[in-house]
């Protein structure tokens, strides 16, 4: 299970827009007839760089949440 979010404003536990960042580095393979493989993605940095809640739409009072807690 991934990260949970909740709004302590409105209470929302399902709804979040997430602007996320991530850099991966991956071996591009391309067959004779021009076909591309990614094989071996390795992610180096992942970031969350926002989270605004869909129900009222803004990101002041956005909880993370640990596992199974809600």
């Amino acid at each position: 299970m991934g990260v949970r979010y909740r709004c302590n404003d409105c209470g929302n536990l399902t709804r979040f827009d997430v602007t996320e960042t991530t850099t991966i580095r991956a071996f591009h393979h391309y067959s004779l007839g021009g076909e591309l493989t990614i094989e071996e993605p390795e992610v180096l940095t992942h970031a969350v760089e926002q989270v605004t809640c869909r129900w009222c739409g803004h990101g002041r009072a956005i909880e993370t949440l640990s596992d199974g807690a809600v």
